[in-house]
């Protein structure tokens, strides 16, 4: 799909790079995705979107807590960590594709402030490069394995194959999302259901298998320590919002298909990733006998194993290497993209300069590439758990300012602010809620108050940011959400549908047109600002004053 290039043009003054200055390559890095450049259908969205949860390493997940604590408890933790990261996912992912904004910006008009977000932004930004680096792990066992290549070459190579893709944003993305998936879908499935209906002993072998701990029946702790590998995931709907802010706006006459792709590419995205959970529970007890512990949690041998009973010897191992290579891919390409964004929020904001998008698409890639030569794969579940903590914390602080904050409460704006100089540098509701959530978390998982409750370090995450923020809000009276109430100009920010105004506006320092939700009053000048030139201003003469108290 064609979409024509808006032709806006960031102050050249501030970009250090030929391509910060193409609004298409940057994809909007720093400011609300414009009606002009979204011209994409609802579902073309949301297959995008959807294509970016192709990655395996929800089959290694589910089989390391399979193995460990048998599938009638892995099973449970799966659905528990589904049903929250569901129930958080919903109100961000609204919020994204109603008024086109990323993760950052939601964050910060949800409890964090101007500042205050650039914490989790860098939070969101190790997730990428984490997950980048699993992936790319996963795909050089399958290059070492089908071709051959040391695992050190295999990295590199998952590493610079995704460079030219991810360069420029949703345009490239769209186009490799919606033509590989249907593949994708075929080589996944295919061999699970050919095993289940030609051997249904294997089901059997599934149900009942207790994992290495031993016991019957579910036990809560080992639930819960499932749960916290599997919420590690929960920052994956930053990845998702970074392409649903690209949604049509919403009207009477696409209602139902945005709603549709809104859920289905939003919270949804868990179903899907709850099933291949599920299934790496499935392929790991049915690769046990055959290969192994260490290779039943690896899914290029999860997937060699299941290929070789319904295909000939010589088939077996390209298959199973297109499958990885086509899934690495697919993640690979957004978990670059959305690292770019998060790293070129953090750094613009602290230092007011703007060096381009495609620097931090570099710094993130070489992090994940020295993970992965430091063997990160062979402690996943210890670095998941962890992060967990953290990435919970956030998510659930953030969702909750939606849900209760705003809608119920009614103390947080409900139209979401992301520009300087209307926020607060911090907001404390967000900020103390999302530290002492992750910190105490954090503390229970490495037992500093003892055994018994390091499995519930998530549970922990998780209540602490649902019941602290609110209460912060309350003890605050809602002071700290916004600096000032007004932009300085005069026509409304939503049009008459509740969509973000599609009225543009020249910004007076970089001389280019902005559509009115980008831009705020100028206090030194007689003009409007856009949002980047307030970002990179150093001197803060365009950044309007605090309200009077």
């Amino acid at each position: 799909m064609t979409v024509p290039d808006s032709g806006r043009r960031p102050p050249q003054t501030e970009a250090s790079a030929d391509g910060a200055v193409n609004e298409t390559l940057e994809d909007y890095t720093l400011r609300f995705a414009p009606r002009s450049y979204r011209r994409w259908t609802p579902m073309v969205v949301a297959t995008t979107a959807l294509g970016g949860i192709a990655y395996m390493a929800d089959f290694s997940i589910g089989a390391g807590i399979g193995l460990a604590h048998g599938t009638a408890n892995a099973l449970t933790a799966i659905l528990v960590a589904a049903v929250v990261i569901f129930v958080t996912g919903f109100p961000i992912a609204y919020y994204a594709a109603r008024y086109n904004i990323d993760l950052d910006l939601i964050t910060r008009g949800s409890g964090f402030g101007y500042y205050g977000s650039v914490l989790t932004s860098v939070i969101f930004a190790s997730f990428t490069f984490i997950f980048f680096a699993l992936e790319g792990s996963i795909m050089a066992q399958g290059l070492k394995l089908g071709l051959g290549l040391p695992l050190w070459l295999g990295y590199v190579v998952s590493t610079c194959m995704v460079i030219p893709l991810v360069i420029y944003g949703m345009k490239a993305l769209s186009k490799l999302q919606v033509w590989t998936t249907p593949l994708w879908l075929l080589l996944m499935v295919g061999p699970l259901l050919y095993l289940v209906s030609t051997d249904p002993g294997t089901v059997h072998t599934f149900l009942s298998y207790t994992g290495s701990h031993g016991g019957s029946g579910i036990d809560a702790a080992s639930v819960l320590l499932g749960a916290g590998v599997c919420l590690s995931l929960i920052a994956q709907i930053g990845e998702q919002v970074d392409y649903l802010r690209f949604m049509p706006p919403k009207t009477e006459q696409n209602r139902r298909t945005w709603w549709t792709a809104v859920v289905l590419a939003g919270p949804g995205w868990v179903v899907l990733g709850a099933l291949k959970q599920a299934i790496g529970v499935f392929l790991a007890v049915y690769i046990l006998a055959k290969a192994g512990p260490a290779s039943a949690t690896e899914p290029i041998h999860q997937f060699t194993g299941a290929f070789a009973a319904m295909m000939p010897t010589w088939l077996v191992i390209p298959l199973a290497v297109v499958l990885v290579v086509i899934s690495q891919i697919k993640i690979n390409v957004t978990n670059a993209y959305s690292g770019s964004l998060a790293w070129t929020n953090s750094f613009t904001r602290v230092t007011k300069h703007y060096p381009g998008r495609l620097v931090f698409v570099l710094a993130n890639l070489t992090c994940a590439l020295l993970l992965m030569e430091g063997d990160m794969f062979s402690f996943l579940n210890n670095i998941l758990g962890f992060y967990a903590n953290c990435a919970i914390a956030w998510i659930v602080t953030v969702a909750t300012d939606i849900m209760v904050n705003k809608y119920l409460l009614k103390l947080s704006p409900q139209a979401p602010e992301f520009r300087r100089g209307m926020l607060y540098a911090v907001n404390p509701v967000g900020v103390v809620s999302f530290v002492a959530a992750s910190g105490l978390s954090i503390a229970l998982y490495f037992h500093a108050l003892g055994d018994a409750l390091q499995p519930y370090s998530p549970v922990a995450a998780a209540l602490i940011a649902f019941v602290l923020t609110p209460v912060l809000a309350v003890l605050t009276k809602g002071r700290f959400y916004l600096r000032r109430t007004t932009d300085g100009i005069d026509a409304p920010l939503l049009d008459a549908q509740g969509n973000p105004s599609s009225a543009t506006y020249a910004c007076h320092v970089c001389r280019q047109e902005f559509e009115r939700p980008d831009l705020a009053a100028c206090p030194s000048h007689d003009g409007v600002v856009c949002s980047l030139c307030l970002s990179t201003d150093r001197t803060g003469a365009h950044v309007l004053p605090a309200a009077p108290a």
